[in-house]
């Protein structure tokens, strides 16, 4: 049957999409601020990293914690709406902080709401998606997020207004979609899509208790792979082309912005690609990929290979929103599935966004400044080990008894 181009379906999946990217897009706001603010604020590196733990340890405690409290309580798109209209006005408040103390808290409350978001926004998708639709849906929701609003617009936008206007106009204008798009998700996102209709004692299921799915629990240590992979060389990689690879800022730049072409365009086709193939094959074939990319870089600099072998081995990126939204949510039933991504992103991001990074930048002082390349590839490589621990169907329990099967088509 042919697919309506304005149905509900397409409209969540845009209407999400531009959320996400509008989250993104503030959470990335403070990477491409930060030499304007840190001069302004007298920042020093131990500050300036405690503002980026902050915020990624906060959003994988609400990830998990705030989505789970908003499943059993069927509260849903209370708790959207609120992150969503909470982490546009932290865009506001870091705009207007005069110390590290105010910016601190600014960023480590955005953490908290925007935890929420990301899998809540993931699950209103997946209960309106067509079978043959999950992945590429997912995909886009990561690809206009993290890409082409957090990657590509974020530092060409939020530059030029500091330029232009100062870094505190800077973030008010990142915060000022996110209170459109929340009127606009209050009037489209209907209760059926929001809100849940299983048995509260079914909802009430633990941490514990979601480990038992084979899926989620070999799916944790594959979400850390994926996410370290990508965090290892995200705080680095402009600094390794300046300083170690002598690109002068203009070639470090449009660098950059061909990696954030790539990650968008992996983050659409690889999930797509699943949809048709099965999640377990494709997942093979671009985490192998994400080890090539470290290789890429440090081995075929100064050749024409550098730039198109980077390009293709970052389609790796896809693979993070299969792991963070395609496979747990095909692992569960249907009135787990937020708290399943929660739980998946939340010790993703601590692991992956948190740990690694730091494991990676000790070792690059200590050792050598590629190192950090060295540690994403064995995160990839890592990955590929927990992609085969996962379950082509999977038996899926529900508080003691068989709930019933589900065909996750990995």
């Amino acid at each position: 049957m042919k697919h309506k181009i304005f149905s509900y379906e397409n409209g969540m999946v845009g209407l999400m999409a531009l959320v996400f990217g509008c989250l993104f897009f503030d959470r990335l706001a403070l990477n491409f601020l930060m030499p304007y603010i840190a001069k302004d604020l007298v920042l020093s590196d131990t500050q300036i990293g405690l503002l980026a733990g902050s915020l990624s340890l906060a959003w994988a405690f609400s990830s998990y914690f705030t989505v789970a409290w908003a499943e059993v309580k069927n509260r849903k798109k209370l708790v959207f709406l609120a992150a969503v209209i909470t982490f546009s006005l932290c865009s506001f408040g870091s705009g207007i902080a005069l110390s590290f103390a105010g910016l601190f808290l600014a960023r480590f409350i955005m953490g908290f709401s925007e935890g929420a978001v990301i899998p809540l926004a993931q699950n209103f998708v997946e209960r309106e998606s067509s079978p043959n639709r999950l992945g590429l849906n997912a995909g886009i929701l990561q690809g206009v997020g993290s890409a082409l609003f957090g990657s590509i617009l974020a530092p060409i936008v939020l530059v030029a207004i500091a330029e232009s206007m100062g870094w505190r106009n800077a973030f008010y204008v990142a915060g000022m979609p996110g209170i459109i798009l929340a009127l606009l998700s209050w009037r489209y996102i209907k209760k059926s899509t929001a809100e849940s209709t299983e048995r509260k004692t079914d909802a009430m299921i633990n941490f514990t208790e979601l480990l038992q799915y084979n899926n989620i629990k070999w799916g944790i240590p594959l979400a850390c792979c994926a996410f370290g992979w990508w965090f290892a060389t995200l705080p680095f990689i402009s600094k390794y082309f300046v300083n170690v690879q002598g690109m002068t800022p203009d070639e470090m730049g449009k660098t950059m912005g061909l990696l954030g072409l790539s990650g968008l365009v992996g983050s659409i086709i690889v999930p797509g690609l699943s949809d048709k193939y099965g999640r377990k094959p494709i997942m093979y074939i671009f985490m192998g990929l994400g080890i090539l990319y470290p290789f890429a870089v440090y081995f075929l600099q100064g050749t024409a290979l550098h730039l198109p072998f980077m390009f293709i081995s970052y389609f790796a990126m896809g693979c993070i929103a299969m792991v963070a939204a395609v496979i747990p949510s095909e692992a569960v039933p249907i009135h787990l599935r937020a708290k399943a991504m929660g739980l998946v992103m939340g010790i993703g991001e601590i692991v992956g966004g948190v740990i690694i990074p730091a494991i990676a930048g000790i070792l690059s002082d200590k050792i050598d400044p590629s190192a950090f390349l060295w540690v994403s590839a064995i995160m990839a490589a890592l990955g590929l080990f927990f992609v085969s621990k996962l379950l082509k169907s999977n038996k899926v329990i529900s508080k003691n008894k068989a709930f019933s099967e589900v065909e996750a088509a990995l």
